[in-house]
């Protein structure tokens, strides 16, 4: 056993990838609470925001694209700082543009911190997995759970700012310069291994990307994508629809829908936090079988039930669903084979498109069949990813073997 795999360092490269995600949570909610005063000092109409906040996809898929060359040519401890510097220089650039008011450049700024949340979605899963098998335990779903808790904390942040009258171009400042210490602080904490363990071959740009996309042909990553869609589409359609739903369709006031909500948010993190010892015991796939299941339950009781009790048990299940798809899968893309950050880009990719398309897709078919209709989609991707369950099975090799996480761990379940 080598120094990497002692206690104390496992612990820590753990907690550094548990900040990153935090960090990616707080960035991606900095700017939800602050859209009134934004439209406000920019004098733009919602139609410029909205195109404005469009550049944060266009970033996240290019951030989707390079995490495999990045990944390949300079290795997850200096790939996860890096995305976490651009995300910072992402926000200051933000910052800079909105005090000038100058639409054009908070186009480029929201483009630079989507590409590096997309970029650094990937790495954090690369590593988070690696960790898991130096471990040698579950702890993806806590991770992701951080994530959860940091969109929290950045709505909290920018509701406690927009009380205390600082403006938004002061906080995105401001959480520039915090972003920027974790990075430099994360990776002191981030072993030396991914790009050093690959031959020089697979380090070139071209070779990384001819990897990711025979990663499109693979069938179990394709199995994998199947889960997370059916996951992220009901996640992300939670996000943008549950409130209107609970609303219009089931008749409760505003402030009950945003209280449902928060239970949704809230029941979701819960699962992540407490799911790794359950995994660990009855193994990835009955995990992923459980959940899918339950949130399936949980969207027949949002459409269908009739009380107020009812459809709070619906949100809770549903959080419950969609809670085990991103982690587990990751985890199951980045030790499937060779270029673990091809692999998980490539799942990534699926899992941003059901969340980012998804919500617009239910809207549309809303328009024909009602918004609790529309959601009987969700129920059929749901149950979709529930019966490809079993592509999460832990393959019994590590992806890429380094120098901190053993090349193969016991699992309760075969693929």
């Amino acid at each position: 056993m080598t120094e990497l795999v002692a206690p104390v360092r496992v612990t820590g490269w753990r907690n550094a990838i548990i900040a990153g995600f935090a960090t990616g949570g707080i960035t991606v909610s900095a700017w939800g609470t602050r859209l009134p005063a934004l439209t406000e000092e920019l004098q733009a109409s919602t139609g410029v925001i909205g195109t404005v906040l469009a550049f944060i996809t266009i970033g996240s898929i290019g951030g989707l694209l390079a995490a495999t060359p990045i990944a390949a040519r300079l290795g997850t401890r200096n790939g996860v700082p890096l995305a976490l510097l651009v995300i910072a220089a992402g926000m200051g650039l933000l910052s800079a543009g909105i005090g000038l008011r100058a639409i054009p450049l908070l186009a480029i700024a929201f483009a630079i911190v989507g590409f590096g949340i997309g970029l650094v979605d990937v790495l954090l899963n690369v590593e988070g997995s690696a960790v898991e098998r130096a471990a040698a335990r579950t702890l993806m779903p806590l991770m992701h759970a951080a994530w959860s808790v940091g969109v929290a904390v950045g709505s909290g942040i920018g509701a406690a700012c927009a009380a205390l009258g600082v403006t938004p171009s002061q906080q995105f400042g401001g959480e520039a310069v915090l972003i920027a210490v974790v990075a430099v602080v994360v990776r002191r904490h981030l072993p030396a291994h991914a790009a050093e363990d690959l031959p020089a071959d697979q380090r070139r740009a071209g070779a990384a990307i001819r990897g990711w996309l025979r990663g499109w042909l693979d069938v179990r990553l394709l199995l994998i994508g199947i889960v997370l869609l059916g996951v992220e589409l009901g996640e992300g359609s939670a996000n943008t629809w549950l409130t209107l739903g609970v609303q219009r369709e089931h008749g409760q006031t505003a402030a009950i829908a945003a209280l449902f909500f928060t239970a949704f948010a809230i029941g979701e993190a819960a699962a992540r936090v407490l799911a790794g010892p359950v995994v660990d015991r009855i193994g990835r796939v009955p995990t992923m079988r459980i959940t899918t299941a339950i949130g399936v339950v949980g969207l027949v009781l949002f459409i269908l039930g009739g009380t107020w009790w009812l459809v709070l048990l619906g949100v809770l299940l549903w959080a419950v669903g969609v809670s085990m798809g991103f982690p587990l899968g990751m985890s199951a893309a980045a030790e499937s084979g060779p270029n673990p950050a091809a692999r998980v880009s490539v799942v990534a990719s699926i899992g941003y498109f059901a969340s980012l398309a998804g919500p617009p897709a239910i809207g549309w078919i809303a328009e024909r069949t009602g918004l609790l209709g529309a959601f009987w989609l969700i129920v059929a991707l749901m149950a979709a990813a529930f019966a490809a369950s079993g592509s999460v099975a832990k393959s019994g090799r590590a992806a890429t073997p380094t120098p901190s996480a053993p090349s193969a761990l016991d699992d309760r379940e075969t693929a």
